[in-house]
């Protein structure tokens, strides 16, 4: 592949370091989407009633909700003859490895435990204005993935190539913008729905809309991604393209139903 023109991409993980601490770009990101998303559900819930104590209990719930299962799918979908020989290694999140499947179902669970908790809140309710929040926390979470020089995708020429000096000199496709530009549009039109029409939407229909463009998206784009496992070459399709197809089946299913 005769190799044209590519951007290059040397940045530091690392925005400063003092001593054995120092703060990432990956970890700010990561944290900005909780804020962000804090103040537009603040928004929400004050919109249609709900008080403060609730919104903070959904915050903590979302937040263990998040770190726990992305940590878990990682483990179980990547890694699972490592993590499962070796239990005490799926603690070390810091280390890196976190799955947005995983992600996804503990979101879920956590949901579902914060309803029963929460007699006035239905759950398509909180999955509908959540996933509001969820598409822009992942344009945050993909731009970190980018500072981080991972998740990247295959060798390619197009002339928007990046080459990650960090991993080696090969052009490849920026598939972390690609996701966190599909993202943002997500966000935009889940947003527009719910503020024109959140009186009229039938509950489920924006957490099937979620769900069928984001896992819709991920599932092509994973074929601008490189392998992030080994075993996976030997699949039919890739790994994160797998647990994507339950999920953008009932998401076609919910905005069928829901429409």
């Amino acid at each position: 592949m005769e190799i044209i023109s590519a951007i290059i991409w040397n940045a530091d993980k690392e925005i400063f370091r003092i001593g054995n601490f120092a703060i990432r770009w990956y970890g700010l990101l990561f944290a900005l989407g909780f804020v962000v998303g804090y103040q537009i559900m603040q928004w929400i819930y004050l919109k249609e009633g709900k008080t403060l104590k609730q919104l903070d209990s959904l915050s903590i719930t979302m937040i263990l909700a998040t770190i726990i299962g992305a940590r878990l799918g990682h483990c179980l979908f990547y890694e699972p003859a490592y993590y499962l020989s070796n239990p005490i290694a799926i603690l070390k999140a810091w280390e890196g490895g976190l799955a947005s499947h995983g992600a996804a179902i503990g979101i879920i669970v956590g949901l579902w435990i914060y309803v029963k908790k929460n007699k006035d809140i239905s759950f398509y309710w909180i999955l509908d204005r959540i996933v509001i929040v969820i598409a822009l926390a992942g344009v945050f979470i993909r731009i970190g993935n980018f500072f981080n020089s991972e998740i990247f995708g295959i060798a390619t020429d197009v002339p928007w190539a990046v080459v990650f000096t960090h991993v080696d000199q090969i052009p490849r496709h920026p598939v972390q913008l690609y996701e966190a530009i599909s993202y943002l549009f997500i966000f935009l039109g889940l947003f527009l729905m719910y503020k024109r029409n959140y009186t009229k939407l039938k509950e489920g229909f924006l957490f099937g809309f979620f769900l069928f463009t984001v896992f819709g998206m991920r599932f092509i784009l994973e074929y601008t991604k490189s392998f992030q496992a080994d075993f996976e070459m030997g699949l039919p399709i890739k790994m994160g393209q797998i647990p994507s197809i339950p999920f953008i089946l009932f998401g076609l299913y919910l905005l069928i139903k829901k429409k």
